[in-house]
């Protein structure tokens, strides 16, 4: 009995051993994030729809415009979600419609942070004229009404195209992250560390570079994942307004098409379901990663 249990014992540490060994070698934010189930469930989902926007063309079986088909079919074998009421492969569009949502998510929300920071970093560290001018343009960006302004800028522009549905959206939507960001260098502009870099000479964007910005990388990380998350709304909400690019695959335009086509009328509910289930779970994915990244920046939420 004694010699089982010792057994059992030297087995247990040598596994824990060696999870410890594989955790040393895996960088430390990434070894937190894996760590939070929550996290770990969303990464998990974001990777997969990340593998089926990259091997579009490989696990697609028609092309996304591939209109030879007959129109508005159930269910078969060869068309696993019917086809549109144009003849177009339903589930075709349905993975080539992840490729938009990702891009838009990716360009709209890493360019969105990149102003809130400029403009928020810039207003919270520098007092006086400066911060009251660009306080006053974050305060104008927050009480204009961002839906009605979206709809004015998408219906009016002279191209429509992709690039114009990424340029409304960071437009829009950058004010909200610039007000979080000034906020928080607020309180850090202060701490002792700030102090004694400017003691010692250090310029402005130095200071704001490498001893206020690393500080704040919970809090970017964060606010790239929400303007992220609300640039793939926000195209799916446009495209199915009839904004979008009528020539651009995406899962906002597959719901409008899905409308006009009178998906519900003929019963082709995998047509008009399958587009919003799927952005349902994108929008999921990110929303759980929220979880981990909250874990870095927070030791009492991290899980063992």
């Amino acid at each position: 009995m004694t010699t089982t249990q010792e057994t059992i014992d030297t087995e247990a540490l040598r596994v824990t051993a060696l999870d410890a060994d594989a955790s040393s070698r895996l960088p430390g934010w990434f070894v937190i994030l894996w760590r939070n189930g929550k996290c770990r469930v969303g990464m998990l989902m974001l990777a997969a729809f990340i593998v089926i926007a990259v091997f579009a063309p490989v696990i697609a079986p028609y092309g996304p415009r591939l209109d030879e088909f007959g129109a508005s079919e159930g269910p078969t074998a060869a068309h696993w979600l019917g086809t549109t009421a144009r003849g177009e492969d339903v589930f075709s569009q349905l993975v080539y419609g992840a490729r938009t949502s990702l891009i838009v998510g990716l360009v709209a929300g890493v360019l969105s942070t990149l102003i809130a920071m400029a403009v928020g970093l810039t207003a919270g560290y520098l007092r006086g004229v400066v911060d009251e001018v660009l306080s006053f343009f974050i305060n104008l960006g927050l009480v204009v009404p961002v839906l009605p302004l979206m709809i004015v800028l998408a219906g009016y522009a002279p191209v429509k195209g992709l690039g114009l549905i990424i340029i409304v959206i960071t437009v829009t939507g950058w004010a909200y992250g610039a007000r979080i960001k000034r906020a928080q260098i607020i309180t850090l502009r202060t701490r002792d560390y700030i102090t004694a870099a400017k003691f010692a000479g250090d310029s402005t964007a130095r200071i704001i570079a490498f001893e206020i910005v690393p500080n704040m990388i919970s809090l970017i990380v964060v606010g790239f994942m929400g303007a992220a998350l609300g640039a793939i709304g926000a195209e799916a909400g446009l495209a199915f307004l009839g904004l979008g690019d009528p020539q651009t695959v995406s899962w906002g335009t597959m719901l409008n098409q899905a409308s006009l086509g009178g998906a519900l009328t003929t019963g082709q509910w995998a047509w008009l379901v399958a587009p919003g289930l799927v952005l349902a779970l994108l929008i999921t994915s990110f929303t759980l990663m929220n979880f981990g990244i909250d874990a870095l920046s927070n030791p009492h939420l991290r899980e063992d």
